[in-house]
């Protein structure tokens, strides 16, 4: 099990940031959706709890299969995806990933946000992380993938019409006015013997890089969100919801009508056979051979 606790700052309240939280979410998934991939909404309704009082719960299932790296890709199904479960009592939040084909697999990050530069040592209330585990991220300076890279939300060119705000420069997180910071404690697992170190790390990169793209994102569409009340956002969010939800069924429907270009797909894989670890780039001299283990762990390929 890998935890480490992110910190993103922007210039923005926390107030703010409820609407553009909301108004991110909604545009980048509808952005990210297309050709049989993308974010399905399965419920998005209000709920309650004892501690946190009145929030919102919202399930959505993530299509990803061609995100995966080539070495995940060779044993997981064509349809693959992970089911999103999301409470937000915010300004506090809690977020977790899990997958019916991969049961060992999990990721959960909670939340916290405050009008601060990430100077809070322990937000959370419980233990401090440690500082080895403490990342700062960035949304100025931090490198992201090239593939989503774009001008228009590069924040050393953005100026926000409607807020004055902008561009940032260098050091822009101790002088920035107004500023506040996303504190995402993530603990990710997965717990099956020769994958675990290199899946886990794989996981923490690429929510590093979700991190930084949508936070930079919700600065540089501020314009676009700036002044809409929640009833608003909650309706824009509901329509844009409906339109990827209908693209997405379409775009599986199609792939479901299809011919099948890996017919292989029926098998499994067994994690102690030599052969397919090292078609995977995993090293089996110290693996034990698969007559000490009592239960091989087996990875089947298609979904349970």
């Amino acid at each position: 099990m890998l935890m480490k606790e992110y910190r993103i700052c922007m210039p923005l309240t926390v107030d703010e940031y409820k609407i553009g939280q909301l108004y991110m979410i909604s545009k980048h998934s509808s952005e990210q959706s297309g050709g049989g991939e993308g974010v399905e909404v399965v419920r998005n309704e209000p709920c309650t709890d004892p501690k946190h009082g009145a929030g919102q719960i919202t399930e959505k299932r993530i299509y990803l299969n061609s995100k995966l790296p080539t070495w995940i890709r060779k044993f997981v199904p064509m349809l693959f995806y992970i089911t999103e479960t999301a409470w937000n009592f915010y300004p506090y939040t809690v977020t977790e990933y899990t997958c019916s084909f991969l049961p060992r697999f999990h990721v959960k990050i909670e939340t916290h946000f405050e009008n601060d530069n990430g100077c809070d040592e322990n937000v959370f209330g419980d233990d401090p992380t440690l500082k080895d585990n403490v990342c700062f991220l960035d949304i100025l300076s931090d490198p992201i993938p090239d593939k989503h890279y774009k001008k228009s939300e590069d924040l050393s060119n953005w100026v926000s019409q409607k807020t004055g705000r902008g561009p940032l420069v260098d050091g822009w997180r101790n002088t920035t006015k107004p500023i506040m910071c996303s504190y995402k404690r993530v603990t990710c697992s997965f717990e099956v013997y020769g994958f675990q170190g290199r899946t886990e790390d794989f996981i923490h990169r690429n929510i590093r890089d979700i991190l930084l793209v949508g936070h930079r994102q919700a600065v540089a569409w501020i314009d676009e969100w700036h002044g809409m009340t929640l009833e608003q956002v909650r309706e824009y969010e509901r329509k844009q919801q409906e339109e990827t939800n209908s693209k997405l069924k379409s775009d599986i429907t199609c792939t479901d009508s299809a011919p099948p270009v890996r017919p292989g797909l029926t098998r499994s894989i067994s994690v102690t056979d030599e052969s397919s670890l090292k078609k995977m780039g995993i090293k089996t001299v110290d693996m034990p051979s698969p007559s000490s283990l009592k239960n091989p762990m087996r990875l089947n390929s298609t979904p349970e």
